[in-house]
């Protein structure tokens, strides 16, 4: 073994130096890039705005049904009648997928209800809840349990489920494995889901959503939410943000505006994160991170025609544990409108997608920014990396999947399906992008996960099982679990990473074979009940992931 020192430095030069790194404002030149872009798909037969990653590796894709007819028809001779569907009343046309990772294949999905810009959380036993959405979807309740590829699992849905409608809102898992569901279009409330037994349910009134409001540029749809260790939710919308405690519905600790006004949700659409919970630390810390947006002006100066304002390049970090919390401000090497923000195996951040002016809402973006970025929290740099050839804009999404990859689909800034005579046609495409950290450069320090316990329980140790051809140091090996996100419109609903105690470390002595023993997590305000991906991260280079249940 080589000291942790010497292994640090090993690393950063494979990893770092030939990556063009934004350093106090200058992009320093580089000589190779080691991530790429590959296209998987050239057509799904739909856009792909909204994602979830499941359990059986399957990702579930959807856009909405008043696109008009798209181009995958539905099995069997299967159509959905609507009489109020605002595009097509009769339409044999699907607007959901089932997409297979691992054979690189899909098959169509029935939706009834218009899912348009609606929200979703993974239920502990993996079934996908997903809610609200347009018209005859304002108020539905729609539920996916996974299934073998081959099978027949569809959608189930319950049309007037909900207690208002929820169009533009976002949803978090909670401790106990229910679903808040937060705002919506005029919707300054919130309810749980399952809702409670009395049909007289109609939410809770959350006046915060009101208080941020800009009359009709909103700028506070899909709020950021997320539950914090404490128990307590951390809800940004606009320029603010509050600590939250939703069972008594009121306002725990009212946090700083982020400075420079710029307004982070949609339309002016930002995205943001949640930092790694790290449980090897004597004292959790909480800390978000908002990045990009539009100026208060660009919508309305949009949707008039008179031009697109520039993008916010701006990102804040704010530390929610401290006494005295205060925005940390940070300038992106590029700015960014509509770009999502996914949590790496490593805990690094990718920023990707969007427009470099302009806003979220239907042409209101030009400037397409093809090259993500990614954050490397620890010394707070940017990276600026390899361009993708085809613009993801508006109504565009992306998933973390196991294998360490991002999945990356959608963009539709028009109001049906055009791929003709316009700047930016419908995508249909689906593509992944691989970071440094799966080039083959590195693959003597991958570990490789071989066995893991399935089911994890809270303060109880389980096992891991993994080989690696060159082992460097326990100092530089870290265990992760990573929740699987619902993204759309440009927010990772649920995304969460939990960094693991590691107990100890056991070589067999005769293989490149190592045993670990590793503390589940404390609590479920940590991380709440259901499947996460597990990952083995060592000198900066993660495994594959493996799936865990938290019960």
């Amino acid at each position: 073994m080589i000291n942790s020192k010497s292994a640090f430095i090993l690393t950063t030069l494979i990893l770092c130096f030939f990556i063009p790194i934004l350093s106090k404002g200058e992009p320093i030149p580089f000589m190779m890039q080691l991530d790429r872009w590959e296209v998987l798909l050239p057509s799904i037969g739909i856009s792909a705005m909204h994602m979830q990653l499941l359990h059986n590796g399957m990702v579930i894709m959807f856009d909405r049904t008043d696109f008009g007819v798209s181009n995958l028809s539905l099995p069997g001779g299967m159509c959905r009648f609507d009489p109020i569907d605002t595009a097509v009343k009769f339409d044999c046309s699907a607007h959901s997928v089932l997409y297979d990772v691992v054979s690189n294949t899909y098959r169509a999905l029935k939706v009834q209800t218009d899912t348009w810009c609606s929200s979703g959380s993974v239920l502990p036993n993996g079934t996908l809840v997903q809610t609200g959405g347009y018209n005859d979807g304002e108020r539905a309740a729609r539920m996916f349990t996974p299934c073998g590829y081959s099978e027949t699992c569809d959608w189930i849905e319950f049309p007037q489920y909900l207690a208002q409608r929820r169009w533009y809102a976002t949803n978090q898992i909670l401790p106990d494995g229910r679903i808040i569901v937060v705002g919506g279009r005029r919707q300054f409330n919130f309810e749980i889901f399952p809702r409670p037994d009395s049909h007289r349910y109609r939410g809770s009134r959350f006046d915060f959503l009101r208080e941020t409001t800009d009359d009709s540029n909103e700028n506070n749809l899909y709020p950021f939410v997320y539950l914090l260790p404490d128990g307590n939710l951390f809800v940004f919308a606009n320029t603010r943000s509050i600590v939250f405690d939703y069972k008594r519905n009121r306002v725990v600790r009212e946090l700083p505006e982020i400075p420079g006004r710029d307004p982070r949700n949609y339309p002016s659409s930002g995205s943001s994160i949640l930092f790694p919970l790290d449980e090897t630390k004597n004292v959790m810390e909480a800390e978000i991170m908002v990045c990009g947006g539009a100026p208060k002006e660009a919508f309305p100066r949009a949707k008039s025609q008179r031009g697109f304002t520039r993008a916010t390049s701006t990102c804040g970090r704010l530390k929610l544990t401290g006494p005295n919390p205060i925005w940390e401000m940070e300038t992106m090497p590029l700015p960014r409108v509509m770009g999502d923000m996914l949590l790496l195996p490593t805990g690094d951040i990718i920023i990707v997608n969007g427009a470099g002016a302009g806003t979220a809402g239907w042409e209101n973006a030009r400037d397409p920014v093809t090259r993500p970025v990614i954050y490397h929290s620890f010394d707070r740099r940017f990276s600026i990396m390899s361009a993708s050839s085809r613009p993801r804009m508006y109504h565009s999404s992306a998933v973390l999947l196991p294998d360490g990859r991002v999945l990356v689909g959608g963009s539709n800034p028009h109001i049906y399906y055009n791929f003709t005579n316009v700047e930016y046609p419908t995508e249909l495409s689906l593509e992944a992008y691989s970071p440094p950290y799966l080039s083959f450069t590195s693959d003597s320090i991958r570990p490789k996960i071989l066995t893991n316990d399935n089911v994890v329980s809270y303060k109880r140790v389980f096992n891991v099982n993994f080989s690696i051809a060159q082992f460097l140091t326990i100092d530089l090996l870290s265990v992760r679990i990573v929740t699987p996100s619902f993204t759309t419109h440009s927010f990772a609903m649920n995304q969460r990473m939990v960094i693991l105690k590691l107990l100890s470390v056991t070589h067999d002595g005769l293989t490149n074979s190592y045993k670990i023993d590793v503390m589940g997590p404390s609590t479920a305000e940590i991380a709440p009940p259901g499947y996460y991906m597990i990952f083995l991260v060592h000198a900066g280079i993660p495994s594959s992931g493996a799936w865990v249940q938290i019960e």
